[in-house]
């Protein structure tokens, strides 16, 4: 603004200085002494000076509208410059803003999900623990049922029957049969029910056993999905 004020004002001075000389030309009286042609002739002289001043005069004028006109328009463009400054400032916080609200949110969802991966893994680490207790007790009966099946067995070998030699003996009465064969009698119809439970225990642990392998599939499985999920999100995070 300082260097526009002294132009204006060189303008200006420049302007009036002209002028003043244009009225100093106007005014100015030949003298007598002066012949008639160098009358002329000075006349003549005047004459263009005061032509060519007021061209300049006016040239002046016109430079000075154009220049008021170039600096009405540098202002224009100075406040659209910075109306858009501003604009794209308030679009830049808005954009950060989102940045911010966009991260915190991704961070809880992170958090969140790896505390559910934590107590799913606790879950099924619990459940695999509870199914190998369960099989291990499984075991142990077994093995115990068996040592005891083995013990009758050698115990009791002589008083083993066939099912064809238990109708037949069962058909007798009570007191026409010897000792041994009612013992016989009596230990087949104890024998008999401990078989089939043996046969029905060993079902469930083929069973039990085929859903454990099962079970440790799913469980390693879905341990590997949770630490897929878990690296995933870690690297989007790292992103952002």
């Amino acid at each position: 603004m300082s260097r526009k004020i002294v132009k204006t004002s060189k303008t200006m001075n420049v302007s009036s200085s002209l002028e003043s000389e244009d009225i100093s030309l106007e005014t100015t009286v030949p003298t007598d002494d002066m012949s008639s042609s160098e009358e002329r002739d000075g006349k003549n002289k005047i004459t263009r000076q005061l032509i060519e001043r007021k061209e300049l005069l006016h040239n002046i004028q016109l430079l000075k509208i154009e220049l008021s006109q170039k600096n009405m328009m540098i202002d224009n463009l100075k406040v659209d410059y910075l109306t858009k400054i501003e604009e794209l400032e308030e679009k830049l916080n808005d954009a950060l803003h989102q940045k911010q609200v966009l991260t915190m949110r991704l961070d809880n969802q992170l958090t969140f999900q790896q505390k559910d991966a934590r107590k799913y893994q606790e879950l099924m680490k619990q459940e695999m623990e509870t199914i190998l207790l369960r099989q291990k007790q499984l075991e142990e009966t077994n093995l115990q049922l068996r040592e005891k099946a083995g013990d009758i067995r050698r115990n009791l070998r002589d008083f083993e029957l066939t099912e064809e030699q238990y109708l037949k003996l069962k058909g007798f009465p009570e007191d026409q049969l010897s000792i041994p064969e009612y013992v016989s009698i009596r230990f087949y119809e104890l024998m008999d029910p401990l078989k089939k439970e043996i046969c029905e225990l060993q079902v469930k642990k083929n069973n039990l056993s085929e859903e454990l392998t099962e079970n440790r599939g799913q469980l390693r499985h879905l341990t590997e999905v949770c630490m897929i999920l878990i690296t995933g999100y870690q690297r989007r995070h790292i992103f952002l």
